[in-house]
């Protein structure tokens, strides 16, 4: 070979020679790969040390086919794998390629770990596996870095308790035959690897000093049937079964110490951690009624786990963190924000069932645009294709150790109580789970807890979603939640979440339930295809509603029932029954919102009881039977139901009332809100719905401004009852199927300032008491104003302009005023009267009312215009939109001027009228 590089192929040797005087030996299984020195010609001998750099210098990958390379090094153990990487960048990116070949095989077969996506998804791979293998291997560390801080790094640390470490066996035939004996021995950072076999203790075992118990063999053949109360810093416990003892069903106990389980069943038995104790479990498996209990927790983390089949609660979190805390918590922090975040784990996919929503005429709404922290919404037509960009992004070590507990990429189901239970002011990140089929609420938030839920699958329970009550609070985000019997989030007694960018679908009943002075922030939700209600509001619930995207439900779209309040602003609800559906006795806010493509009405404001769909409306929802209608009894039933399987009830020693009350003080999110006495519909569009636009059928007051109401199949608004004053002031109604303002006898209603144009009927229909005042009536198809029955009205001041018919008519007895009206000839050939009065009408007084007709003359006549004021609506939107924003003004463009010329058998059937 001349001293310089070759090899030599042999059946089960490899030979490589480097440089003259260097080597370097391999060995692993059945194949040796060696480099041997040769003379050098410059110098008979050269040192035998192995020098990396020199090799590096000489050695070239490339030396080999890369597939023969692969090969070789499938072979190498971990510690050898981690010397080639470093001995050139060629090496390193070679070792890097085995992915998919030698890291899969590593991280597969460590019997301390199993699939890293383990057991939520097994079937998907890990982005890659070497990565895997890296976080496993940090992870199953972090119980030896506790102690004081030293110069020399936690590795090195690691290193010098192994060399004094000792390995403990205990099993038939082996230095100790029992857990107890062997734990009687051991010394600080010992290992006790217990053989295959069940071992039960008869009495409460204590860890009183750091120690690691593994089990030998595979998962299930070493089983512990004991109570272990760890009184040490810190334990680690890998690839063991606990089973409850005799005398008590609590296995695993630390209230000051971290414990670390890796890989362990947990069956019929109970996880207790106590602040400042801390826990982390990976790939851990709690079923036969098996649960984790945390009290007063500072940070604990479990990622990987399989929570199933559990009596109560499968993870019940309570209190607020303890002050004091244990060494573990920075460690546990620094690993928490080294997880992956859900953005490439597939939570963020769209939910099943094709577009959220078809094209919709008219303007996107206000607000799809908004970027919020941690939650990018893309805009409008994206969020209808699906597209949900989320990003979860950790937060920092601080802000981390307050969140007390981190639940990553768990399996909770199968639960015959809740799935996760926060009370007592406790917090905590749920993230990335698979949260289903579980007996009550997917999660369970009360008195006072506020954790972070993101990214999580919460679907198919048997009660809702989520239950936020009891001056529970949190950040709901980025969730999929469907499918599940009751309400997909449901709020109730003084709960006061944040929910925004979730896809809330598919459930049967309402998507989101607001009951029993239920608050909360609700925004850029994705909520379609519920049986009942996109969103229901009842019996003092008072949210903040806003930018949520509300369709193609089975029933209305957004239902305030009765006591029911909130500001409802900004959100686009299309493709539902009826839109929005308001009972009496409520006091809602309906601000800015885009009402359209609903089968029935767009806003129906009813009485309490509704002959149609009862049973939806009155929030009678399924398994809520025999209680009477009550909106919130279904799952408050529930919520009491689980009580019985070991959760307190609902008015538990009274909090109830002492919740409702404290709420107010601390509550900033509502503090802007303009507060009212008369329920408020304004600045919104309501188009291109089945029905009627707005429907009122009401015995409380309403106040109904500056909407545009255009394109509706029936009439644009209709009041059919209306014992107190409706007051429609600054309305665009426009191009409706039939009329454009319908008020039927014994309604008090009060027209002023709006503009009415261009429906089929005729611009006002009015049978009721009240006013006419000040409104642009053009261009509408039947009459401009009818008055008849034994109304008590005044019609002041309008400008009216029939397409053929009467410009106003008053028929029958009416009593009232008609007077400073300005009339124009619509069509020239209409030869009705533009003012017209039954003859032995006497109660009804006409005076200075205005009549401008076409002229004969092609160029005489003048042209007439409404410039004094211009066009009606005028009033700027006082919830302080700008002109460009406000609905009334957004559908319709207008001229100034109504040109009133004509010339004589050239235009024959001209509108003499510019409307879009």
């Amino acid at each position: 070979m001349d001293g310089g590089m070759g090899w030599r192929f042999n059946l089960t040797v490899f030979e490589f020679i480097l440089l003259p005087g260097q080597a370097w030996l391999l060995e692993a299984g059945d194949v040796t790969v060696k480099m041997v020195p040769l003379p050098s010609q410059s110098s008979s001998s050269s040192s035998s040390s192995c020098s990396c750099s020199s090799a590096a210098a000489a050695m070239e990958v490339g030396s080999l086919p890369v597939e023969l390379w692969r090969v070789i090094l499938a072979y190498l153990p971990l510690p050898d794998l981690g010397r080639c990487c470093q001995v050139c960048r060629a090496w390193r990116e070679l070792i890097l390629s085995l992915d998919n070949t030698r890291w899969r095989q590593l991280c597969l077969g460590c019997p301390e770990c199993r699939h890293p996506n383990w057991p939520s998804q097994p079937h998907l791979e890990p982005p890659s596996w070497r990565e895997a293998l890296k976080q496993h291997t940090l992870a199953t560390r972090t119980w030896t870095q506790n102690g004081p801080e030293l110069q020399s790094s936690a590795c090195l640390l690691f290193f010098r308790r192994r060399k004094d470490r000792r390995v403990w066996h205990v099993g038939p035939g082996c230095e100790f035959e029992t857990l107890r004996g062997a734990l009687g021995v051991v010394g600080p950072y010992d290992r006790v690897v217990l053989h295959p076999g069940v071992y039960e203790e008869q009495a409460e075992v204590a860890l009183k000093v750091p120690v690691e118990l593994v089990g030998l063999g595979r998962l299930g053949e070493v089983a512990l049937l004991v109570c272990i109360e760890q009184q040490c810093p810190t334990a680690r416990l890998c690839n063991l079964v606990f089973m409850p003892p005799w005398f008590s069903t609590v296995v695993y106990k630390t209230s000051w110490g971290h414990v670390q389980l890796d890989n362990c069943n947990f069956e019929g038995a109970q996880l207790q951690v106590r602040g400042p104790g801390t826990c982390q479990a990976r790939f851990c498996s709690f079923s036969q009624g098996s649960s984790a209990h945390l009290l007063g927790v500072v940070l604990s983390l479990f990622d990987s786990c399989d929570f199933s089949g559990s009596d109560t609660a499968s993870v019940t979190i309570e209190g607020p963190p303890v002050s004091e805390r244990n060494w573990a918590c920075k460690h546990l922090a620094a690993l928490a924000r080294t997880f992956p975040s859900c953005s490439a784990s597939g939570i963020k996919n769209s939910p099943p069932g094709g577009h959220l929503a078809g094209s919709t005429a008219g303007h996107q709404p206000p607000g799809s645009n908004v970027k919020k922290e941690h939650v990018n919404m893309e805009t409008g037509r994206e969020r209808r294709a699906g597209v949900d960009r989320v990003s979860l992004e950790l937060p920092s070590s601080s802000s981390l150790a307050l969140l007390q507990i981190v639940m990553l990429r768990n399996e909770v189901c199968e639960c015959r109580a809740s799935g996760v239970f926060l009370r007592l002011s406790a917090q905590g990140l749920i993230a990335e789970n698979n949260i289903h089929s579980n007996g009550e609420a997917g999660l369970d938030i009360r008195k006072g807890a506020n954790p972070t839920i993101v990214c999580n699958k919460i679907h198919s329970g048997f009660r809702s979603g989520v239950v936020v009550l009891g001056n529970g609070k949190g950040s709901i985000r980025s969730n999929q939640i469907f499918n599940n019997k009751e309400a997909g989030v449901y709020i109730l007694f003084s709960g006061n979440p944040v929910v925004s960018g979730n896809h809330i679908f598919q459930g049967q009943a309402a998507g989101i339930a607001i009951n029993e002075n239920g608050r909360g922030m609700i925004t850029e939700n994705v909520i379609k295809e519920n049986q009942w209600g996109g969103v229901d509001i009842r019996r003092g619930g008072d949210p903040i509603l806003r930018n949520n995207y509300i369709c193609y439900g089975y029933s209305d779209g957004v239902v305030v029932g009765e006591r029911g309040r909130g500001l409802i602003e900004g959100n686009q609800v299309t493709k539902a029954g009826c839109g929005v559906w308001v009972m009496s006795s409520s006091l809602p806010q309906l601000l800015g919102n885009y009402i359209t493509h609903n089968c029935m009405y767009g806003l129906a404001v009813f009485c309490r009881k509704d002959p149609e769909n009862i049973d939806a409306r009155e929030g009678n929802w399924p398994g809520q039977e025999g209680l009477g209608g009550d909106g919130g009894g279904g799952e408050r039933r529930g919520v009491e139901g689980e009580g019985r399987e070991g959760q307190e009830n609902l008015n538990e020693e009274g909090e109830l009332f002492a919740w409702e009350s404290d709420l107010d003080s601390e509550d900033e999110r509502h503090s802007a809100r303009r507060s009212i006495s008369v329920a408020l519909v304004e600045s919104n569009c309501m188009n291109y719905n089945g029905a009627v636009g707005l429907y009122v059928k009401s015995s409380e007051p309403l106040n109904v401004f500056a909407n545009l109401v255009n394109s509706n199949r029936g009439t644009g608004i209709a009041v059919l009852q209306s014992s107190q004053l409706t007051r429609l002031v600054t309305n665009c109604i426009l191009d409706n199927g039939r009329g454009g303002v319908t008020v039927e006898k014994d309604c008090r209603v009060e027209l002023r300032g709006n503009g009415i144009y261009k429906n089929s009927g005729h611009g006002v229909s009015f049978s009721g008491t009240g006013q006419i005042v000040e409104n642009d009536v053009v261009g509408n198809r039947g009459y401009g104003i009818q008055v008849s029955g034994s109304a008590d009205i005044k019609v002041l001041r309008n400008r009216v302009q029939p397409a053929q018919g009467c410009g106003i008519a008053v028929l029958g007895p009416v009593k009232g005023v008609v007077h400073d009206n300005l009339l124009f000839q619509g069509h020239p050939g209409n030869k009705r009267t533009l003012l017209h009065t039954d003859p032995g009408n006497e109660s009804c007084v006409l005076r200075n009312n205005s009549v401008l007709r076409h002229n004969n003359s092609c160029t005489s006549a003048p042209p007439w215009i409404l410039d004094n004021p211009p066009p009606r609506p005028l009033a700027s939107s006082p919830s302080g939109l700008s002109s460009s924003q406000y609905p009334s003004r957004l559908g319709i463009s207008m001229t100034t001027r109504i040109s009133a010329t004509v010339e004589s058998g050239c235009h024959s059937g001209s509108m003499f009228c510019s409307i879009l």
